[in-house]
């Protein structure tokens, strides 16, 4: 290619990428709908994405580093601290279950479906058993499930990825260097463990390479997120040279181990490295869709399409209920794990670099594992995308709309509050630091959250869960302002704080941003002399009309969600509502 058409390639890539995550927002779908008949669209109408082309053979070696780069952000998200008792015993047998059954069963189907031999099945089924964060993660954010179900299907997909892919690279050796694939052979468990201990090796490595960075150079946000990038790219490269394949996991390996060491407080928010991860994603699928050819997906529509049946309607829902018996979770909870299983870019990355081998190598029906995997992508993504959310709903698995307070602090109007809040039907959670103030929370029958739980909302390397909006109404008004500024990338919802009295001289209350609760009008110092004064909290339904000299203070929708009003946004009580009104002292 010459180096405008070099030029021309990067920049449309680019830009596809963007423009179909930007157009997935816009639509409210995961943005694997877009990208990759996007990528197969452009890939048949121009060689100029071609990823062959435009980079050459070294194509798998810059996906290898990109999915690593991934796999570490997904490990970065992933607190040991819930992965704790039969949640983790679910995840292990969704593991060890789930691809040993997807694998067994490819290869059963697979040579009478598509005409190729067991070691092209096998290879197929072996790809096939990885999911992943970057297609789960999405999906599940559009469907809002319980916080359990969540937990598994996230731990599950991102573990299952640096799996299949070292196992991937067993069965490719396998199947490249020998006339029969011997599956049971100790010589097969002995590479794995020798690709686990690489793996491991160099997690260990990447994280003493973090930690020095991190805890003893206490490098910035922006050198933090550089050596962040440089040292997973460091050593799973240099796994990845040393044995093939176990880049991955050590790149998982070391977002693991920063993300749950004391001392190395990563944010739960990271928006370069977020940033980064998506606009990968984006490249990543749009290049390999785009090496799909619509000669070589028409043979194998309707196999794929049976496979993809079999795998959705009997394989999944056997693993999900093998790994669930005994456990705890409810029939709909299981019953959406068994509806869950979409692939994504590490079955795409793995068959793009093992199928091409495989082909030059002459294998017979080699070809067809690239367009196999890629409409398994297409079919599950799409099928899950469109059901999941009223399977769920179906199913009685969906986090429910209706807002979950948590407020924060313990004088007697903020108790008043949550009463009033409680009576209004919604599921209100207090804290406060004082055990005066702790009894007092205690004493109106008012669930009061562990001793920990604001620790927890304010450690940058945690998110709060099942609480969908934070108040900040301690008498602390630099306390409120400081915690809101360091809560609110920790908590799924928004954080609201009390205003400080009008010319406040405190350290950070009156300069920092947000939006203040109630208003200037009804600063924390005002709200409080009124409630001693005999002011009283009361639930008005919005149909009639307010009484006077009464303030409203939140609308409580239909639905359960709670709207404050705050000094830039009023909230206008409509007749299905209800108000809850600060009376006059």
């Amino acid at each position: 290619m010459t180096g405008e058409e070099i030029l021309l390639g990067m920049a449309l890539t680019v830009a596809l990428a963007t423009g179909s995550q930007v157009l997935a927002n816009r639509l409210h779908v995961p943005a694997l709908i877009i990208l990759l008949p996007v990528g197969f669209t452009v890939g048949a109408l121009t060689d100029v994405i071609h990823p062959g082309r435009l980079i050459g053979p070294d194509f798998p070696a810059l996906v290898s580093l990109s999915v690593a780069v991934i796999l570490y952000d997904a490990g970065l998200g992933l607190n040991l601290r819930n992965l704790k008792g039969v949640t983790r015993g679910i995840v292990g047998r969704l593991l060890i279950i789930g691809i040993l059954v997807t694998f067994f069963a490819v290869c059963a189907v697979g040579p009478a479906l598509f005409d190729i031999p067991l070691r092209v099945a096998a290879m197929i089924g072996v790809i096939l058993v990885v999911s992943g964060p970057t297609v789960v993660g999405p999906l599940l954010e559009y469907v809002r499930p319980t916080d359990k179900v969540r937990r598994i299907l996230i731990w599950e997909g991102t573990l299952t990825d640096p799996i299949g892919g070292i196992l991937g690279a067993i069965v490719f050796h396998a199947v490249a260097t020998s006339g029969q694939i011997d599956i049971g052979r100790g010589y097969q468990i002995g590479q794995f463990l020798i690709s686990m201990g690489v793996g491991l090796a160099g997690g260990a490595v990447g994280t003493g390479l973090l930690w020095l960075a991190l805890r003893k150079l206490r490098l910035g946000e922006t050198l933090g997120t550089l050596a962040q990038l440089a040292t997973v790219i460091l050593v799973s490269a240099g796994c990845d040279i040393a044995r093939d394949d176990t880049g991955l996991i050590a790149a998982i390996v070391t977002g693991l181990a920063v993300t749950n060491l004391p001392g190395l407080d990563m944010p739960a928010r990271r928006p370069f490295l977020e940033t980064l991860v998506q606009l990968i994603i984006g490249l990543l699928f749009i290049s390999i869709s785009s090496a799909v050819t619509p000669a070589s997906v028409t043979p194998v529509l309707v196999p794929s399409l049976i496979l993809i049946a079999v795998l959705v309607l009997l394989v999944r829902p056997i693993i999900a209920y093998a790994s669930s018996r005994g456990s705890d979770l409810t029939v709909g909870e299981w019953g959406f794990i068994g509806w869950m299983a979409p692939r994504g870019i590490v079955a795409a990355s793995t068959a793009s670099a093992f199928a091409a081998t495989l082909v030059e190598k002459g294998l017979p029906g080699a070809s067809k594992i690239l367009p196999i995997t890629f409409l398994v992508i297409v079919g599950t993504v799409l099928l899950y995308a469109l059901t999941a959310a009223p399977v769920a709903r179906r199913l009685g698995v969906v986090r429910p709309s209706r807002t979950r307070p948590l407020l924060v602090g313990g004088d007697p109007w903020v108790i008043g509050l949550g009463k009033a809040l409680e009576s209004a039907g919604l599921d209100v959670l207090m804290w406060a630091g004082l055990d005066e103030e702790r009894a007092r929370i205690r004493a109106a029958g008012i669930e009061l959250a562990r001793g920990e739980m604001l620790a927890t909302a304010t450690n940058p390397r945690a998110r709060l869960e099942g609480v969908t909006a934070v108040f900040l109404l301690t008498d602390d008004d630099d306390f409120n302002a400081l915690a809101s500024v360091v809560v609110k990338d920790n908590v799924q919802g928004p954080v609201y704080r009390v205003g400080p009295p009008q010319g406040s001289h405190g350290v950070v209350a009156p300069y920092t941003g947000g939006d203040i609760l109630f208003g200037r009008s009804l600063v924390r110092h005002i709200v409080a002399a009124r409630y001693r004064q005999g002011a009283r909290f009361l639930l008005h339904p919005g149909s009639a009309p307010l009484p006077p000299d009464h303030d409203v203070l939140f609308v409580i929708r239909p639905d359960g969600r709670l709207d404050p009003v705050t000094e830039s946004r009023p909230a206008t009580p409509l007749p299905d509502d209800t108000a809850v009104l600060l009376g006059p002292a």
